[in-house]
């Protein structure tokens, strides 16, 4: 592995901390840029144990760097990268590894902007659903980490007053995403999360909008009906019921709370809710 000196002229002169702090970040910046970026040199200052330039050491350590991120991306958007084949992945993650490097030392962080970066991929622009199945997987991914929480029998709700139903707020599960799509994504990514998967999807069947959840140990994801996705989007946001159903009608007139509230359920996304003038509550 290539060492940074501490020998280096600019360093060892006697010159106040704050110089010094300087000519260290320079460095280090120096470094950091050359490790992903295979047309730069070996930074200055860089040396082997042997005190020369560690060129052959540092083009190891640059192509296990980049090979270890690329992995990562590969292992956080495995249907993206089944749609495209593995080389072809692997060449475009490695140009956002080159210009999105980690900025946090949590790598659970890394590739949330992967889905906005395809978008503008011009390689890619012959899969316009290609986007949207890479946000569904980053969706999957947080659903995963998300805090745990307890999801709320429908039996909670047959205690409240019916005339309290439309300005109660409800208090979704740490898990829930929604994803939406003008393509039938929740489709391709169910035929391609199976290696087996045969059936093909027709792109001319539509927009698709998906449910994402993690109630239990396992991520569930579900096709959404119309106005579904509205109307929990206004859920999340803090909006009664009657508010978040104004939602969603605006989005389909057919919008269906009854069914949409049943879906809930049935997901296990509701952990509580919040009664007008009354503390938070819910029901094991």
């Amino acid at each position: 592995m290539p060492e940074l000196i501490d020998q280096s002229a600019p360093i060892r002169k006697s010159r106040g901390d704050g110089a010094v702090v300087r000519d260290l970040a320079q460095l280090q910046a120096a470094f950091a840029n050359a490790i992903l970026d295979p047309g730069m040199a070996v930074p200055s200052g860089l040396t082997g144990p042997d005190g020369r330039p560690g060129a052959r050491r540092f083009a190891v350590y640059r192509n296990n760097v980049v090979a270890g991120l690329i992995e990562t991306l590969k292992a956080a958007f495995p249907v993206t990268c089944r749609l495209v084949g593995d080389e072809f992945f692997a060449a475009m993650a490695r140009v956002y590894v080159a210009g999105e490097p980690p900025r946090s030392p949590i790598m659970l962080d890394y590739g949330a902007g992967f889905s906005e970066f395809i978008a503008q991929f011009e390689p890619a622009a012959a899969l316009p659903y290609l986007r949207d199945i890479a946000r569904l997987e980053r969706s999957w991914v947080e659903a995963y980490h998300a805090a745990e929480a307890i999801p709320l029998l429908p039996s909670a709700l047959a205690r409240v007053p019916p005339a309290e139903l439309p300005s109660m707020r409800l208090l979704l599960h740490p898990s829930v995403r929604i994803v939406r799509s003008i393509f039938p994504i929740v489709a391709i990514w169910q035929i391609n999360v199976d290696a087996c998967g045969t059936r093909e999807v027709n792109l001319a069947d539509g927009s698709e909008d998906a449910l994402v959840t993690r109630p239990d140990a396992e991520v569930e994801i579900r096709a959404l009906p119309v106005g579904a996705a509205a109307f929990i989007e206004a859920l999340l946001a803090g909006s009664p019921i009657v508010d978040a159903m104004k939602r969603g009608m605006s989005v389909g007139p057919c919008f269906d709370l009854a069914c949409a509230l049943t879906g809930l359920f049935e997901a296990r996304a509701i952990i509580g809710f919040d009664r007008p003038s009354r503390r938070p509550g819910r029901d094991a």
